[in-house]
C-alpha cells in the first residue's frame, strides 16, 4: 500500500466509526458489562474524539513531512486499557506509518480494539497482513509499551536492548488564575471528570492563588455530581472520604470530590490534590522541574512551560501531534526504519 492508500483507509474507518453501526453499537453496550468503567458514555467520546482526527487534511497534514515507505520491520505494541481505546493512537502510528505491528492488547480493553481492527480489515484487506492481535510479543524489532512505574521496569528490562518507547505513570495539572467565569471551571470539570479521572491526561492537581475561594471551584464543577451514580467510583469516593476522616486530614468536599492539600501530582480516584502559590514565576518553576512527571496543564494564564498547555475543557481532545509524554512516535518510526 502506498501511504495515500492507508490514509484513505483511515479516512473511510473514522466515517464509519461515526456512522456507529448496529455491530459497534452490541460492542458498546458489552464494554460496560466487560469493564464497568467503559460507560456507554465514555466509549461513544472516545470513538468520536478518534473520528475528528480521522480526516484526510488533518492525516494528510501529520503526515507530510515522512516519507511514503513500506517497511519490512515489525513494531511490538503493548496497549494500556485505562480508557476506551487509549492505544489507538499508536496503532494509527505504526499502521499509517507503513511498519508492521505486533499488539498485545489490555485485559480491560473490552473488544473494542480487535473491533476497529477488524473494521479497518474490512475498509482495506491489505491491513490484513500488516498487524496481527497477539498474547504475547515476540519477533519484533521495535516496541512501544505503556504501563504503570511498576511495569515499566519489567518493560526496561525485557525490551531495553531494542529501540523503544516506554510509558510510565503521568498526571496532568491544572493552574487557577482565580478569575475564571462559571463556564471556564465548568469546563475544567470535564478535564477531571471525564473518563472517571483515570487517563494520564487527567488533571489530579490544582495549583490555585492563595486565600482563593474553593467554594467557587465546587460552584462551577457543580453539573458533574451525576458522577455519583457509578458504584465504582463513588466507592472509590467513599473509601478515600474515610480514610481522611479517620486520621484528621484537612479536606475539602462537596459530595463527590475531595479537595486535599498534597505536594504531589498523582492523586487517588474521587481526590484532586491542590497547592497554593503566591506568584506565577514560581508556579513556572515548579512545573518545570515536574516536567517527567506531567502529561499536560490547562489553564487560560499564558505560562512558560515546557509541557504542553491546553484551555481549560481541552486535555481530553489532543490533536494527531500531540504525542504522550512529549515524544514523538513517528520521529521514532522513521529512524529506526
Amino acid at each position: 500500500m502506498t501511504k495515500q492508500q492507508r490514509i484513505n483507509a483511515f479516512v473511510k474507518l473514522g466515517e464509519q466509526l461515526l456512522k456507529q453501526p448496529e455491530d459497534l453499537t452490541q460492542i458498546v453496550q458489552l464494554a460496560r458489562h466487560k469493564n464497568p468503567w467503559y460507560t456507554i458514555q465514555y466509549v461513544e467520546k472516545a470513538i468520536r474524539a478518534i473520528s475528528s482526527n480521522l480526516t484526510a487534511e488533518r492525516l494528510n497534514q501529520w503526515l507530510s513531512p515522512y516519507p511514503d515507505i513500506t517497511s519490512p520491520k515489525t513494531v511490538g505494541l503493548i496497549l494500556a486499557g485505562n480508557i476506551p481505546l487509549v492505544g489507538f493512537h499508536d496503532i494509527l502510528s505504526v499502521l499509517i506509518s507503513g511498519f508492521q505491528a505486533k499488539i498485545k492488547v489490555s485485559s480491560d480493553d473490552a473488544g473494542l480494539t480487535t473491533y476497529v481492527l477488524n473494521l479497518l480489515k474490512e475498509i482495506e484487506p491489505d491491513f490484513g497482513a500488516a498487524f496481527e492481535i497477539v498474547d504475547k510479543l515476540k519477533d519484533f524489532e521495535l516496541v512501544i509499551a505503556t504501563g504503570s512505574d511498576n511495569t515499566s521496569r519489567y518493560f526496561d528490562y525485557y525490551f531495553g536492548t531494542k529501540p523503544h518507547i516506554i510509558r510510565r505513570n503521568r498526571n496532568s495539572v491544572a493552574v487557577i488564575s482565580g478569575k475564571e467565569s462559571t463556564e471556564q471551571l465548568q469546563a475544567l470539570g470535564h478535564d477531571i471528570f471525564d473518563y472517571f479521572g483515570l487517563g494520564c491526561r487527567s488533571v489530579s492537581k490544582l495549583l490555585i492563588p492563595k486565600n482563593y475561594e474553593i467554594a467557587h471551584f465546587f460552584e462551577g464543577i457543580d453539573s458533574f455530581k451525576e458522577i455519583t451514580e457509578h458504584y465504582k467510583y463513588t466507592n472509590n469516593y467513599d473509601y478515600n472520604k474515610s480514610i481522611y476522616l479517620i486520621n484528621g486530614d484537612k479536606h475539602f468536599d462537596n459530595g463527590f470530590l475531595l479537595l486535599k492539600e498534597d505536594q504531589r501530582t498523582a492523586s487517588p480516584l474521587a481526590v484532586v490534590y491542590y497547592e497554593e502559590y503566591e506568584s506565577i514565576a514560581a508556579v513556572e518553576e515548579n512545573l518545570n522541574k515536574q516536567q517527567e512527571n506531567i502529561q499536560c496543564i490547562v489553564t487560560e494564564l499564558p505560562l512558560h512551560v515546557q509541557s504542553p498547555v491546553f484551555h481549560l475543557g481541552e486535555s481530553q481532545c489532543p490533536a494527531l501531534d500531540d504525542y504522550a509524554d512529549g515524544v514523538n512516535t513517528l520521529d521514532f518510526l522513521f529512524a529506526n526504519q
